[in-house]
């Protein structure tokens, strides 16, 4: 079974993609949700969250995620050792989905950091789903409720589309005039064929 990375810079619609592809019956695995509940769920990583970012990292049970956004997005070193926390629990995750999905033709592993995290090298292709900057900051700030220049943060810790396009198999355009569903047909069709 193929393993085909999917990612895009935020705001750039690799949500929706993903959903277009979920309706052709390819099993999607979404880093960032799971991610998400492995830092909810399992007590090893909680621990390791608390002992490097102290006891404010978690408000009770919940994950404070704006706490911790609020220093990782302003600390490429502290972005880095949640990854090192978070990435090695994400990837065991993963390989489960995979078993559980292996009569499927092909998954896709979504994720933000594809590329940044090395990700991209487990998978047999990739994906970039690509948008002008502008309009990747207007959706982010409408879907998150959240200022200009917390986007930019945020975009600042995602490589470039400039350095993605490259190393990507397929590129899809979401700038609001490229209509989707072509492109992702003509990808899966392509998938399939591989």
């Amino acid at each position: 079974m193929k393993k085909i990375g999917i990612t895009g810079g935020i705001g750039s619609g690799k949500s929706l993609v993903c959903q277009i592809y979920a309706t052709l019956g390819i099993p999607v695995y979404h880093a960032d949700l799971r991610a998400r509940h492995i830092i909810a769920k399992d007590p090893r990583v909680r621990n390791l969250i608390i002992k490097e970012f102290g006891k404010s990292a978690f408000a009770g049970a919940k994950y404070n995620s704006r706490f911790i956004a609020d220093i990782v997005f302003n600390s490429p070193v502290k972005l880095n050792k949640l990854n090192q926390i978070v990435h090695p629990a994400v990837f065991k995750d993963f390989q489960y989905f995979s078993e559980q999905f292996s009569k499927a033709p092909y998954l896709l592993h979504e994720a933000a950091i594809l590329f940044e995290s090395n990700s991209d090298k487990m998978m047999d292709y990739n994906i970039l789903v690509d948008a002008p900057v502008e309009i990747r900051i207007k959706r982010t700030m409408l879907r998150d409720n959240i200022t200009k220049e917390d986007v930019k943060k945020r975009m600042k810790n995602q490589w470039p589309a400039d350095k993605i396009r490259p190393l990507a198999d397929f590129i899809i355009i979401n700038d609001d005039n490229e209509l989707l569903l072509p492109q992702v047909l003509d990808i899966h069709k392509k998938i399939l064929e591989l």
